[in-house]
């Protein structure tokens, strides 16, 4: 079956996966966590994309954003991948990409699904990075956002969402209020629904949402029935 092509829409969350080719490591230290970091505030700038959240993890990169046009997603992940790739393979004597061909995108109905995606990208699962182990990355290393999320240093670039504005009247109120939400791991099922869209290209949230993202795009958002078109079971009768 040909691939969909990938659907960016102004001005809506996304969550991104990019993952490594085979699954191969795409971070072997704290060096390469830190360089993925100013790559990525650097192409964000340059392409006009709000970064709301990040997660390294050591086989993938998972990403909340919401970019200013049709063509900023791609051209900052583009960004990311001829400067990081450089770096990464002259650190380690490596030549060719550590990233699969194509990054993985989908966009998500906000109100329902922004916090969820934005404690997945800073978490990250032990092992299989689409297992339900979820382990909140240590918050002193620069490999998700968590940190400054819960206060404890500042990523000038993250831009916040409106939506974590609203879990507290205060910066601090805020970060007691996000450090509660990490206390309590997403459930299978959401982790489940989260990569599913995001690696298939689907819409992330409501039917009507999903619709209303088809309108926009002029592309279908969710999977196609199963099955053969239903038949009706009467027989047809003389004068009928």
């Amino acid at each position: 079956m040909a691939r969909l092509p990938r659907s960016v829409v102004a001005g809506y969350p996304h969550f991104v996966i990019h993952r490594g080719c085979n699954g191969q490591d795409v971070f072997h230290d704290e060096v390469d966590s830190r360089t993925y970091r100013q790559v990525l505030m650097q192409a964000a700038r340059e392409s006009g994309v709000a970064v709301h959240g990040y997660g390294l993890c050591r086989q993938e990169v998972r990403l909340l954003v919401t970019p200013s046009a049709g063509q900023s997603l791609s051209t900052m992940m583009q960004g990311i991948g001829r400067r990081y790739v450089r770096i990464f393979n002259l650190r380690h004597g490596l030549s060719g990409t550590p990233w699969e061909g194509r990054f993985r995108s989908t966009v998500i109905d906000a109100p329902d699904w922004f916090m969820r995606c934005l404690q997945y990208a800073e978490s990250c699962a032990a092992g299989d990075p689409s297992g339900t182990d979820v382990v909140l990355f240590a918050v002193d290393q620069h490999v998700s956002s968590a940190g400054h999320h819960l206060g404890q240093r500042i990523d000038d670039f993250i831009s916040e969402h409106a939506l974590f504005w609203a879990i507290g009247n205060t910066p601090f109120d805020r970060e007691v209020a996000y450090r509660r939400l990490l206390s309590h791991p997403l459930p299978p099922n959401a982790i489940a629904t989260i990569r599913n869209a995001t690696l298939k290209g689907w819409a992330l949230g409501s039917p009507a949402f999903v619709k209303s993202v088809e309108a926009l795009t002029g592309r279908r958002h969710e999977p196609l029935a199963r099955g053969r078109p239903a038949t009706s079971t009467k027989a047809s009768r003389p004068g009928m």
